[in-house]
């Protein structure tokens, strides 16, 4: 077994971290003083061909697997910024590619590759259902060959600076189904025209990081059948394929973010001289940095063994699930680590340390909870009592 990065890898890993210098921490701390998207960033990465890393190159990507992809986004957290524009890319276009019809993928996927269009939003959760998806309200109605379309959706990254959007609406009423996973489809919405239409009404959510996140109201959105990707009242089953490529790109951001707080406290705890010697030599100093080093390294196996068996198409829900859940709790311990350090300098913007805290946070809690990831282990693989 070879533990080894690819020759391609490594050189990928290279690249992306010499595009990501050209950004630094000054760069993300301005957009994250000002709520702004990095759109400066995203077209960097654009003409590098990095946010069509997992389009095949028949539609103009470069055609990678999620094991390459992991690496991208691992080393653009890893470099101090923020990957969040680029997972959005990248994990929303799994059903798009596994689903989507030939006439879906030629009108768009090339588009998409070139930065044409932005497809960065995905619209799943709703206020009333949050993680419950089954219970999500946003109906569309069929009519003759057309769906009108109306609910509500929360937490929606991204919309604000998306053309297109991946919906998520119900098309069968849930009283009227023994599966209630089944009744779900997903459209493709053309974003800026239900905008102009007035049928899809956007408003952003001030939120305690830099994620342009936005609640949708839809009222009377007019999809026509072409717009359905996959299969009406399958759509529950067409977005999971998104979710395991979700956890493991999650988890190397996790990671990303776990090896700059690692990196930063280390060097800090080297050259901080208190009392006559660096705080570094301190075992309560270097002892929680040392564990969160030793975490990070454990769950990126969990996240490899993960992303290998996803790009050789074997079932991957356990490992991708505890890839993410192990990944998040490393690069949060990372980040204590790293705020108790560095002490009051923490707290100061300058250093960055908070803004990174701040944005690994999510990860225990987005996109999916971390107790919703032991009840699925809990059930899915230790075959435990349903607790939810």
């Amino acid at each position: 077994m070879d533990f080894r990065a690819t020759p391609e890898q490594e050189a990928i890993q290279a690249a992306v971290r010499d595009l990501c210098a050209r950004y630094p921490d000054e760069y993300w701390r301005d957009l994250d003083r000002r709520s702004a998207y990095p759109d400066e960033f995203v077209r960097a990465l654009t003409e590098a061909g990095w946010l069509a890393a997992l389009i095949p190159a028949e539609y103009g990507g470069a055609g990678l697997g999620i094991a390459d992809a992991a690496v991208i986004l691992e080393e653009i957290n890893a470099s101090g910024g923020n990957a969040a524009s680029a997972h959005g890319q990248m994990y929303t276009m799994g059903t798009l590619l596994r689903h989507g019809s030939d006439a879906q993928k030629l009108g768009f996927l090339p588009r998409i590759a070139t930065g044409e269009l932005r497809l960065q939003a995905f619209g799943i959760t709703e206020p009333e259902a949050g993680s419950e998806t089954t219970r999500i309200r946003t109906f569309a109605r069929r009519v003759g060959d057309r769906y009108i379309v109306n609910g509500k959706k929360i937490f929606i990254s991204r919309t604000l600076q998306s053309d297109l959007l991946l919906l998520l609406a119900r098309t069968t009423p849930y009283e009227e189904l023994d599966d209630k996973t089944r009744g779900l489809s997903v459209f493709l919405v053309d974003l800026k025209s239900a905008v102009a239409a007035g049928t899809v009404k956007i408003r952003p959510i001030e939120t305690m990081l830099n994620h342009h996140t936005t609640e949708l109201f839809i009222d009377g959105l007019d999809l026509g059948a072409s717009d359905l990707v996959g299969t009406e009242g399958q759509g529950f089953r067409h977005i999971i394929d998104s979710w395991n490529a979700e956890r493991i790109l999650i988890a190397s951001e996790s990671l990303g973010d776990g090896r700059w707080f690692v990196e930063r406290a280390a060097r800090y705890g080297s050259e901080r001289v208190v009392f006559g010697r660096p705080i570094g030599a301190n075992q309560g100093v270097q002892f929680p940095i040392a564990q969160a080093h030793a975490q990070l390294v454990a769950a990126r196996l969990v996240r490899d063994k993960a992303a290998w068996l996803f790009d050789h198409g074997e079932p991957c829900g356990p490992e991708a699930n505890m890839a993410k859940l192990l990944s998040s709790q490393a690069a949060w311990a990372a980040g204590n680590a790293a705020m108790d350090t560095y002490g009051g300098y923490a707290y100061a913007k300058e250093f960055d340390v908070e803004r990174k805290f701040r944005e690994t946070r999510l990860f225990v809690t987005a996109p999916v909870n971390n107790n919703l990831v032991l009840a699925y282990i809990a059930e899915h693989v230790l075959g435990l009592p349903r607790s939810y």
